[in-house]
């Protein structure tokens, strides 16, 4: 089998929400794959004015997107930037943020029970033993305090995961992205990229690679590692003398603001089992279509991730992990357009310096 099952697990999760901001549906499905390592976040309500979604595609293993999944929104809220309202700051430092936070002893007995059974035991037995105040256990006012303990000098997983995130405050919708998932928006039925999918083989991704000490070998970091731009992946980001935006694989998301306008009906965010399969035009194409007579959004997901599911293994495509949230924005939403009927204004337009941005189609291959 390797690292396929002999049948597909086609079960899904799908969930459904919504306010006065947004609706929202999700599904995700473990697929051909042996293991499940998506994970995601979704929460309309992460304020009283702010929506958050997020979608994390883990590689090497599932704890360092479950760990994003638990942690990631979390450190937004709790960036001082964030108070201030500037949305964009505040998320590129949260994901700096999970590298800092999974070392030592306190990242590693986080990561164990997010993992597997047996590391889950083991590391619930020494959170009771070195957890400083383990008896308070209250999430919302940890400071992540050192712990003294036996993984003291932990660097870091050696796993990593994706991750692309999409918040939501009034009109603005802060796009923040490391890897190859994708946040896409529909403006009058026409996909607009709101996210650069990392590769290697990208000039900025290659140059500071090369820069760092690493090289490049079949379009793979190091000859392993397909992605430039990731959370964990600790043994890529050992040069002591670079801060971490400079490592030959960093954390340091594409910051993209838009402002919204009465044209832009939802966006898609999914991990890249769905756009190894379809283009970001070609799932707005099919989400306009199902929304003429299916209200319901996590079941547009679950058919898009049917439609994306491979027959066999044989080809590759088809056979990963697949997650996929689409968000509609309920105070700008006009009935539903064809794509033929987009009219030419400029897509949404990026941060200074901060990724690229795209017509569906115009993006980097797959």
């Amino acid at each position: 089998m390797g690292i396929y099952l002999s049948t597909p697990k086609t079960e899904k999760f799908s969930e459904d929400g919504e306010n006065g901001r947004v609706r929202y549906g999700l599904s995700s499905m473990q697929g051909w794959r042996a293991t499940m390592e998506d994970a995601h976040a979704a929460y309309p309500d992460l304020d009283t004015s702010t929506s958050f979604f997020g979608v994390y595609d883990g590689h090497g293993g599932k704890v360092v997107a479950k760990f994003c999944a638990k942690y990631l929104h979390r450190q937004v809220l709790k960036n001082e930037a964030y108070a201030a309202g500037d949305i964009g700051t505040s998320v590129q430092k949260a994901f700096f943020r999970m590298d800092e936070m999974m070392r030592g002893q306190r990242g590693w007995r986080e990561l164990a029970v997010l993992g597997d059974k047996i590391n889950k035991f083991t590391g619930m037995i020494e959170g009771l033993i070195w957890s400083p105040r383990s008896s308070e256990g209250n999430d919302q006012a940890d400071d992540w305090a050192f712990e003294e303990g036996p993984h003291s000098d932990f660097t870091g997983p050696t796993s990593g995961s994706t991750a692309c995130v999409a918040i939501l405050r009034n009109n603005q919708l802060v796009v923040a992205n490391a890897g190859d998932s994708r946040c896409v928006i529909s403006r009058k039925g026409q996909a607009y990229n709101l996210s650069r999918d990392h590769k290697p083989d990208l000039e900025i991704e290659k140059e500071r690679i090369l820069k760092a000490g690493g090289f490049i070998h079949a379009g793979r970091v190091n000859g392993s590692l397909n992605l430039a731009r990731a959370i964990g992946d600790m043994e890529f980001k050992q040069n002591k003398f670079l801060p971490a935006e400079k490592q030959i694989v960093t954390a340091c998301p594409d910051i993209n603001t838009v402002e919204l306008c009465d044209d832009d009906e939802f966006i898609v965010l999914a991990c890249d089992g769905i756009w190894d399969c379809m283009s970001s035009q070609q799932v707005v194409d099919y989400v306009h279509e199902q929304l003429v007579s299916e209200r319901k959004l996590s079941v547009v997901c679950e058919r898009v991730l049917d439609r994306c599911l491979a027959p066999t293994t044989a080809g590759g495509e088809g056979c990963d992990n697949m997650t996929m949230i689409i968000v509609q924005f309920v105070q700008l939403k006009k009935p539903l357009q064809s794509a033929g009927s987009a009219d030419e204004r400029p897509s949404p337009t990026e941060e200074a310096g901060t990724g690229s941005d795209s017509k569906a189609g115009e993006s980097e291959p797959k």
